[in-house]
């Protein structure tokens, strides 16, 4: 029986690559610097690498929003200025725009007053306030859990811990956790004790070392595995 669902926010209901495609754009037009895809794509892969780093304790979150674009920068040959301006820019952008996942409104209000739905995110705070407010979607959720505000990070214990701490009648047999990050919710859901459902709609390959319970690919399939569960 399942009674809670824990959803981690980015690339689970929002398409972060699409918000993160138009803040680039934004970002790099006001600094008047020429973007292309390449530009986006390499960005996305040391965005990435700065919040594994993140998730591994090895740098800390004002580390992560300026490091990727020095890093980004100093490969295209812009000065350490320029770096800092467009991290600061691009905050602003990603805050004001989001873009659902296929199929993640419908979920949401298919699930709601079904089951208590509570949001997971290591997302920027500001970041995330900014994109619940203009979606409309906080009204689903019972609580909203971002680790800014936590003082933890997913995926340690110490996260959920904190989370559930705050949640009346929190029973981990009832709860699961559904998230497209190994590393951040399906391994932060293994550290926590909850069962996990690793949304993977690329069909990426497992990572050594993290199995989730039970594999999704499309959004829309959720709740005929809930009720199996």
């Amino acid at each position: 029986m399942v009674k809670d669902i824990l959803f981690d926010l980015d690339d689970t209901l929002f398409d972060f690559h699409a918000d993160e495609r138009v803040a680039l754009e934004k970002t790099f037009a006001s600094l008047n610097i020429p973007i292309n895809d390449a530009v986006c794509e390499r960005y996305s892969v040391l965005n990435l690498a700065q919040w594994k780093a993140l998730e591994r304790g090895e740098i800390n979150r004002d580390q992560v929003k300026l490091r990727r674009f020095e890093l980004l920068f100093d490969e295209l040959g812009y000065r350490v200025e320029q770096a800092k301006k467009a991290a600061s820019i691009y905050h602003k952008y990603l805050a004001e725009d989001f873009h659902y996942m296929e199929g993640a409104k419908q979920l949401l209000e298919e699930l709601n007053g079904k089951y208590r739905l509570f949001l997971v995110s290591n997302g920027t705070l500001s970041v995330q306030e900014g994109r619940l407010k203009k979606s409309g979607i906080g009204c689903y959720f019972a609580g909203i859990f971002i680790s800014e505000l936590l003082g933890a990070e997913k995926p340690s214990r110490r996260f959920f811990e904190l989370a559930f701490a705050q949640i009346p009648d929190f029973d981990v047999s009832q709860a699961v956790i559904v998230g497209d990050s190994l590393t951040s919710d399906i391994r932060g859901g293994i550290n926590a004790g909850v069962r996990t459902i690793w949304f993977n709609p690329k069909g990426q390959p497992p990572v050594p070392g993290i199995v989730a319970d039970y594999e999704l690919q499309k959004l829309k399939d959720l709740p005929e595995l809930l009720q199996k569960l």
